[in-house]
């Protein structure tokens, strides 16, 4: 079982404003993310946003326009903050105040900062310009930036006393945060190619007919763009089935959490899956009235029972 430790009431003013602006990053900067963790009490919230803020600034230093040298090297930099914070070398008037608050975080929870280092190994994969010819290639570079993201948010919510099968807690996590990458890869795969990456398989591509990329807002000539597609949603549907038996596991506003952030994403699955050739022509997303709907369900509950009904032990009738 891994259990949460409450921050205390009492948080002093400048950890206060260091998670300000760790939630007014999120708020501007992950509009589905942020409509997961408002559901979270005050303590995981802030806590979460923390870790977005973080995981942001990785994100912006391989994202950006400097030259590949000076990101690595800016890299490195927030390799050494991490350690810092994990050492406990951060105080509380830090001039840094990402750093503040994930020091704080990380006091108040159990949060495997190692999924940090991770992270920026993942970034620079990209910045070495990395391909993967198989889907156990890409699941590499996937755990890092993403499955590393869900084992580090299950440090913040915790799991249930006496919850079953809470020993792969952290293993459902990992895949639930391949399911959501898998999902950004599919919905970004135009914009990445205009970057010059390219993130499925090449064993994928050259299986529809897709190696030569997809620079324009059609598919390649004489491709099976529409059969790629489907092919990666199922199997991130086969991924979100495992991950979600996470939710069982989770509190009521945890896993309200995790079921409106993933619950976001399939259903940008779904609109995928009816219209593959939209993710050539421009972004896919969600309007927000239906983002809202799916944080309700959320809420509810419906998801997490669906899965303990699903998953459940059936009873076997003996025969007289």
């Amino acid at each position: 079982m891994i259990r949460t430790v409450e921050s205390p009431s009492h948080v002093s003013a400048p950890v206060l404003a260091a998670y300000s602006y760790c939630e007014a990053v999120t708020g501007q900067q992950a509009r589905n993310f942020a409509y997961g963790i408002r559901l979270l009490p005050t303590p995981k919230r802030r806590a979460m946003s923390a870790l977005y803020a973080f995981s942001r600034r990785v994100d912006d230093i391989g994202d950006g326009d400097l030259p590949g040298e000076t990101k690595l090297t800016r890299l490195e930099d927030t390799r050494a903050l991490l350690a810092r914070v994990h050492e406990g070398q951060v105080e509380e008037d830090d001039t840094d105040p990402v750093a503040v608050a994930l020091a704080h975080a990380a006091t108040a929870f159990p949060i495997p900062l190692g999924g940090l280092d991770e992270l920026i190994d993942g970034v620079q994969m990209d910045l070495r310009g990395e391909t993967y010819e198989t889907w156990d290639d890409l699941k590499v570079y996937c755990r890092c930036v993403a499955g590393a993201i869900g084992r580090l948010s299950l440090g913040v919510f915790g799991t249930e006393r006496g919850a079953r099968g809470a020993e792969r807690a952290a293993e459902y996590a990992d895949t639930l945060g391949l399911a959501l990458q898998l999902t950004n890869i599919l919905r970004d795969v135009r914009e990445d190619a205009q970057g010059g990456r390219t993130y499925l398989p090449a064993d994928d591509l050259a299986k529809f007919g897709c190696s030569a990329g997809f620079d324009g807002p059609t598919p390649p000539e004489g491709s099976d763009f529409a059969g790629l597609v489907h092919f990666e949603v199922r199997r991130a549907r086969a991924l979100f089935a495992e991950g979600y038996r996470l939710l069982p596991m989770l509190d009521r506003r945890s896993g309200a959490c995790v079921a409106a952030m993933a619950g976001i994403y399939r259903r940008l699955l779904d609109r995928i899956e009816r219209d593959p050739e939209a993710v050539l022509r421009g972004r896919v997303s969600l309007p927000g009235r239906e983002k809202a709907y799916v944080a309700v369900r959320g809420l509810s509950g419906l998801d997490a029972r669906n899965v303990t009904r699903h998953t459940a032990p059936r009873s076997v009738r003996r025969r007289a």
